[in-house]
């Protein structure tokens, strides 16, 4: 069985809908008959290589509110990753535009190592406060997961998978995903946002007793977990 998800690198509640989805495998029998496969998403196309404006200002601005309202997000946020061993540490963080990233996760996937290049990434940003939009950060973290070097440069020096980037927001949209996380189980049962652990047993328990080929379908409550979309947040 398949696991579809949809997200950014730069968004904080799809880590840990990552890392809640890695604990509701762990508690799925059939765990090492589920593949995770990642799809891109992203939440400002538009942004620049690197972006030094504070974080707090520019999502301030971005999406109307206040400075203090962000940061009692954050706050919020770093609470729940520290219970997935997530360090955020918003205050270190270098904004950037992820189409590269994207673009290296999925060469990762070619090689089988797209979860740990998603991670590595998270990481990077996150916690160590390295520019994600810039290459010597993707080709630095897509090195220390065994991705080859030759490759890395010709994908960041070329345009290799960028028509797989534009397919997965295609499909993003065609499905009707406003907001990220998404993930899609057997591709048929959809369900939005930081879902938490025991959720995503549920479904995977479900899509598991019930496959089959059909159109996906959005489950009920799917919208009432954390997510990022277009109103919020790149964090």
């Amino acid at each position: 069985m398949r696991v579809d998800v949809w997200s950014d690198v730069v968004c904080p509640w799809c880590y840990i809908g990552l890392a809640n989805l890695g604990v509701a495998l762990q508690e799925f029998e059939h765990e090492d008959d589920v593949e995770v496969v990642l799809h891109s998403y992203q939440l400002d196309p538009g942004a620049p290589k690197r972006d030094e404006q504070p974080l707090e200002q520019r999502l301030a601005q971005k999406y109307g509110t206040t400075v203090g309202q962000i940061k009692a997000q954050q706050a919020r946020i770093v609470s729940l990753g520290a219970e997935r061993g997530i360090d955020f540490r918003f205050d270190q963080a270098i904004g950037g535009n992820t189409f590269d990233a994207h673009r290296l996760l999925h060469l990762a996937r070619v090689r089988g190592v797209q979860l740990e290049l998603k991670h590595a990434l998270g990481d990077a940003y996150f916690t160590d406060g390295e520019p994600i939009g810039e290459a010597d950060t993707l080709r630095a973290r897509a090195l220390s997961v065994g991705l080859d070097a030759d490759e890395v440069d010709a994908v960041l020096n070329g345009d290799a998978f960028a028509a797989e980037v534009h397919q997965d927001i295609d499909a993003a949209r065609q499905i009707g995903i406003s907001g990220v996380p998404f993930f899609v189980v057997d591709g048929r049962l959809g369900i939005s946002g930081a879902q938490p652990p025991e959720t995503l047993r549920d479904i995977l328990e479900q899509g598991w007793l019930t496959r089959e080929p059909a159109p996906v379908q959005v489950l009920a409550g799917a919208d009432d977990a954390d997510a990022c979309g277009p109103d919020g947040c790149e964090i």
